[in-house]
């Protein structure tokens, strides 16, 4: 028998109703896999999806197992700004509750411990011999008892520290500090734009699919089961609902980094060479710009000298704008034999000689190795390759690339490479 699940517009959940019976008579199997993902709520009488749109997959394929193959929707749909509204309601309200628990829980620590800490300063207490009489193991048994209560005390100790992070936490959820992090608020809306251009192709195939079988084509599912136009016209409604929503959710985002300033920093006012103070990463000097992200490397710290990639809304501050139009001379010379070297032991791969120079790079021609050197003028091929003189964005190599590897220039004397 088909069942119909609840889809809530307000939670973005689903609800699956079972009577009591219905419920005892699952199997075990299912049960556990109802539980996985599923968490039963008294408020609504019902199991409510862990999960929520659009990540509904999951909890979609467990209510068809379970019989409840049909959709029923109920709510409004809330706006972007009304869910976040509840959210940091709920999480000012988790906030009370977790410290009250903390609260609780030191207050049973402090009684707990009271009676060890009464007895401080107290050396005979702590020292005295257990007794076999009558007082004698009477003392013992309530020394036992107040060590026992002692040691009871650090857990509650421990459970007022973790309602303490707990309460942090949801502190921070209800500060909504997030939405004004330019990153986090950057971040979101390309994904929301991401989102948007995924549907909007989903939708373009909808309709494309509308259009076949309104002229009688036949189309299957997977499992060879036909599928109506019914579905694509549900499908349809869904994304565009969805569309609306991620729209919704971008235009909250916008107004959010609009507040703080916007995007101050692109690759309109970026250039290479700038040095830039980066969120995380302090004081920085820009590698490369491209039209989302920005290459950078580290210049203080520990990590000086790395080469990181970030969204450019990272950017704190311009320190210094420099031009980065350095001229990099060409170390090369006609005859000049390059190397590829091995990682493992700077061995020679493969080796290449200049048969031209030009200002700004070379042309260079694959010659011999033998027994580990090369052969210069035995050529390999007619084939010669014009390649640019560049300086790595990693190190401080200025030199030509063949496949992403560095080519050293050869000598007769032990190779000592710096990569």
């Amino acid at each position: 028998m088909e069942k119909t699940y609840i889809f809530n517009l307000e939670t973005l959940k689903i609800e699956l109703h079972f009577s009591k019976a219905e419920y005892q008579a699952l199997p075990e199997a299912d049960k556990k896999l109802l539980k996985s993902n599923f968490l039963f709520s008294r408020y609504s009488s019902a199991w409510v999806s862990r999960a929520k749109e659009p990540n509904l997959y999951r909890a979609q394929q467990v209510a068809g197992k379970l019989g409840f193959t049909q959709e029923q929707r109920t709510g409004e749909r809330l706006t972007f700004a009304n869910q976040v509204e509840r959210q940091q309601e709920r999480a000012e309200h988790r906030v009370e509750r977790f410290e009250g628990y903390a609260d609780n829980a030191e207050r049973r620590a402090e009684g707990l411990q009271a009676g060890i800490n009464s007895m401080h300063g107290d050396i005979a207490f702590f020292t005295q011999p257990n007794i076999n009489s009558s007082a004698g193991r009477a003392f013992k048994r309530q020394r036992e008892k107040m060590f026992a209560r002692y040691g009871r005390g650090f857990e509650e100790y421990r459970k007022s520290e973790y309602f303490r992070d707990r309460a942090a936490t949801a502190q921070n959820t209800a500060d909504m500090k997030k939405f004004s992090d330019p990153v986090y608020l950057d971040n979101r809306i390309k994904e929301c734009k991401k989102n948007i251009r995924a549907m909007e192709k989903n939708i373009v195939a909808y309709e494309e699919r509308l259009a076949r079988i309104e002229t009688g084509e036949v189309i299957k599912d997977y499992n060879g089961e036909i599928i109506t136009a019914e579905r694509y016209e549900k499908a349809l409604e869904n994304a565009l609902e969805k569309i609306e929503a991620e729209m919704d959710k971008q235009g909250y985002m916008e107004n959010c980094l609009d507040e703080i300033g916007g995007n101050k920093f692109s690759k309109d006012n970026i250039k290479p060479g700038y040095i830039v103070k980066v969120r995380g990463s302090g004081r920085c000097e820009v590698v490369s710009v491209g039209p989302v992200n920005i290459a950078y490397k580290i210049l203080d710290g520990g990590a000086a000298g790395m080469v990181l990639s970030e969204a450019y809304a990272a950017i704190v501050e311009i320190i210094e704008a420099k031009d980065s139009k350095e001229i990099i001379e060409n170390p090369f010379k006609d005859g000049d034999i390059l190397c590829k070297l091995r990682p493992a032991d700077n061995s020679i791969y493969r080796a290449f000689q200049v048969v031209k120079v030009t200002k700004t790079g070379v042309k260079i021609q694959r010659i011999e190795v033998e027994n580990g050197k090369p052969i210069a003028d035995k050529f390999i091929g007619d084939k010669a390759m014009q390649k640019k003189i560049v300086k790595s964005k990693y190190s401080d190599f200025i030199g030509v690339y063949d496949d992403d590897w560095q080519l050293h220039k050869y000598t007769t004397h032990a190779q000592e490479v710096a990569i």
